[in-house]
């Protein structure tokens, strides 16, 4: 069973399907999480046409696509999903929802993605805690069946708010003629496990709020601090509020507070008597003990990534990636330091980021081991030595896993596989285009010029092997005019296979040190710790990703706004 003990936790990266990782009961027990997150994959840009269309033949797939990901429903995986949800006595209300939108929808795309999802979250619900609430990030293309689901699933007196997130900040221009009025905004749903959920109202210090404070706080004590004279009359009847205080008559419902706290706050000087005897009493209240204007549920004072300086340093070139000052409104919202914070969708790592940072707990789950990698050395660009003791589990961890992976996989396979060497998956390869790269790496060999050497990495998860396979990295390194050839294999190589590549040659470094050209490694070798040999200098390294900024989280609430 996961050890519970704040100061015995490790922060969990789980690689895999998170339907099967929150199954896993010894992890994933019952009322185990405070706040839940999660940004699921939806084809926003899909038009209604599409995701209603009906699909014939025996294997219907519907294609939700996150970054290189592709959900398939085939029609045996989807009645098995969709009927251990009607049989579900312990969800009855979704039950019923589901058989109903069937009756609606069809068996078609949309269907299959409100099924898969609603299995989630059903899951997500089991491991949240009394005390936890949940936020469903989505785009109006389906957040109203969402919604439902989630009514089903929490109960609808626990629905809290639809957040509308304005992720685009200022006007767009365009002659070009359109159907529909532009897209600006996202929602997040929020829900809370029962009515004993955290939330800490939130403040924004911006620009509408400095000038609330120019218009209303016009007074000052003579000290410089500025206040406004608000009114002490009680909003409803209270009789015993009604006295009378040095000569001052009470309003007509009564004094908003008691005799006992007029007194101290005269004394305090936080009053303002005014010269006539028959006008009110006012509070003082002054704009430097304000924290800030209120959030409310239009949220548009957080930006997007997309062309905005202000956050531009966050960027990693993540295409679905969230600002960080949008989870740090959520997280500070809905948990406490020492509380754990699950995001089944992780992506490129927003939201375990921002909780390390937060010192919060932690557990990010994603199905691509490029976002796995990618969360990796973002927290480790960003805390260094800080960082948290953090395990990374569904991984292999031997050949026996490796090549489950490979079997399972191929793709997510030669995505591990090549990040297992330092290089990047090949930023132009797509599912079912074979380029004859798989990954990719540079190195700079004469610090005296910027150039940059290319090593381009193959890699193949099969039984069989051989010469062919080398003299096609060959072409490849030729036609890329690539420094150095890597072939990683889960077989040992043959003899002809490790002839062909003595016959490439070597690439000599600016020091006359000897590389060979073509270099095969196997995957047992890469975990021993054996690692490809090239003239290497420290530059940084290439990625498709940029390196996150360090920060501090020690100088957490210095380094950011409270939100």
């Amino acid at each position: 069973m996961r050890n519970m003990n704040n100061e015995n936790w490790v922060n969990k990266l789980w690689f895999g399907d998170n339907l099967e990782v929150l199954r896993n009961r010894d992890e994933f027990p019952n009322d185990f999480v405070d706040l839940i997150y999660l940004d699921p994959p939806f084809n926003s840009n899909a038009t209604y046409n599409m995701l209603f269309k009906e699909t014939s033949g025996d294997q219907s797939e519907a294609q939700i696509h996150a970054f290189e990901d592709t959900w398939q429903w085939v029609t045996g995986q989807t009645e098995v999903v969709y009927n251990e949800l009607i049989r579900d006595a312990n969800y009855p209300d979704l039950a019923n929802l589901i058989q109903s939108l069937v009756t609606f929808l069809g068996r078609n795309a949309l269907m299959a993605y409100i099924v898969m999802m609603a299995v989630r979250l059903k899951e997500l619900h089991r491991v949240l805690k009394p005390t936890g609430s949940l936020y469903l990030h989505c785009d109006p293309t389906a957040s109203h069946y969402i919604k439902l689901v989630l009514d089903g699933i929490f109960g609808f007196k626990n629905y809290r708010n639809e957040i509308i997130w304005k992720r685009k900040i200022g006007r767009g221009q365009t002659n070009k003629k359109s159907d529909r009025f532009g897209q600006q905004t996202d929602t997040i749903l929020f829900y809370a496990k029962s009515s004993k959920h955290l939330l800490e109202n939130q403040f924004v210090f911006d620009d509408e709020y400095k000038a609330y404070i120019e218009k209303y706080f016009k007074f000052d004590d003579g000290d410089g601090r500025k206040y406004w004279a608000d009114n002490l009359s009680s909003p409803s009847h209270r009789q015993n509020l009604k006295y009378e205080y040095k000569g001052y008559k009470p309003p007509e419902k009564g004094w908003a507070i008691s005799r006992v706290k007029m007194e101290q706050w005269d004394k305090e000087g936080r009053l303002v008597f005014p010269k006539n005897k028959n006008g009110r009493i006012k509070r003082k209240r002054y704009a430097d003990e304000l924290k800030g204007r209120p959030v409310q549920n239009l949220w548009e004072d957080i930006s997007g990534l997309g062309g905005f300086k202000s956050n531009k340093d966050e960027r990693l070139g993540y295409p679905t990636q969230k600002p960080e000052g949008l989870l740090e409104r959520i997280i500070k919202a809905s948990s406490n330091e020492g509380d754990l914070v699950l995001d089944p969708f992780c992506g490129c790592g927003t939201t375990i980021a921002v909780a390390e940072r937060l010192k919060r707990r932690w557990i990010g789950i994603d199905i691509t081991w490029l976002s796995v990698d990618l969360m990796e050395r973002r927290l480790k660009d960003t805390f260094g030595s800080e960082l948290s003791p953090y395990e990374v589990e569904g991984a292999p961890k031997d050949i026996a896993s490796a090549i489950n992976l490979a079997d399972r996989d191929k793709y997510q396979f030669e995505w591990w596989a090549v990040t297992q060497i330092g290089a990047r998956p090949y930023q132009g390869k797509k599912k079912g285009a074979d380029t004859g790269i798989d990954g990719i790496m540079y190195f700079q060999d004469d610090l005296s010029t910027r150039k940059q050497e290319k090593i381009v990495v193959q890699v193949k998860g099969g039984k069989h092997v051989g010469s062919p396979h080398i003299d096609q990295l060959i072409g490849v390194v030729e036609k890329e005019k690539a420094a150095i050839g890597i072939y990683i294999c889960v077989s040992e190589p043959t003899r002809n296979m490790k002839k062909e590549a003595n016959k490439a040659g070597v690439y000599e470094s600016s020091n006359g040190r000897l590389y060979p050209r073509i270099q095969i490694l196997t995957i047992e070798e890469i975990m021993n710790g054996k690692q490809p040999e090239y003239p290497y200098r420290d530059t940084g390294g290439f990625t498709p990703f940029k390196r996150a900024v360090k920060k501090d989280k020690e100088n957490t609430e210095k380094e950011s706004k409270l939100l």
